[in-house]
């Protein structure tokens, strides 16, 4: 018996080694630790400001207030830092008009997956909005910023407007 348990932590110890020998890393292409210095920035230019928003697969926005100055031209940026696929875990940005409920517009939203989750009859409810996109994807979009004011902003795939939501403040 004592004889069986050595052979099993000779195997168990050998197999450790080999498994731990000096194999070469191998990476996903693209992939890297360092941090990327091409990354748009959130940032005022003369007449642009740029913003930058991350979404998740765990259905979160990494910000829940952007500020942006009354008549300038605002670029935003969506990046979905997760790895479902939108048809999963699909993930846009909406501006809402001023005035308009975020409930109802996200319920209402829910049943239109033909576009994207964009309903056809509330354009006039939605100042701006990106494209639906999926894990690992970005996507951009440029809109002139509304009068001053305060206005909400959402992730209109179903459900997801309970928790990815927040303020867009116009100075």
């Amino acid at each position: 018996m004592n004889a069986i348990k050595h052979i099993a932590l000779a195997i168990f110890l050998g197999l450790f080694v080999i498994g731990c020998g000096n194999k070469e890393e191998k990476k996903k292409e693209g992939f890297t630790y360092e941090k990327k210095q091409d990354e748009p920035k959130e940032q005022v230019e003369d007449n642009m400001t740029n913003l930058v928003i991350s979404g998740n697969d765990q259905m979160k926005f990494d910000k829940t207030e952007l500020r942006v100055k009354a008549g300038k031209k605002v670029k935003l940026t969506l990046r979905h830092i997760g790895k479902l696929d939108k048809n999963v875990m699909g993930h846009n940005f909406v501006l809402l008009q001023k005035g308009v409920d975020l409930m109802a517009f996200g319920i209402k939203a829910s049943s239109a997956r033909d576009t994207d989750y964009i309903p056809e009859d509330a354009t006039n409810d939605i100042i701006a909005h990106t494209k639906l996109i999926g894990g690992g994807e970005t996507t951009s979009i440029e809109f002139d910023a509304p009068e001053p004011g305060e206005y909400e902003f959402l992730c209109s795939f179903p459900g997801h407007y309970a928790l990815m939501k927040g303020k867009f403040i116009v100075e």
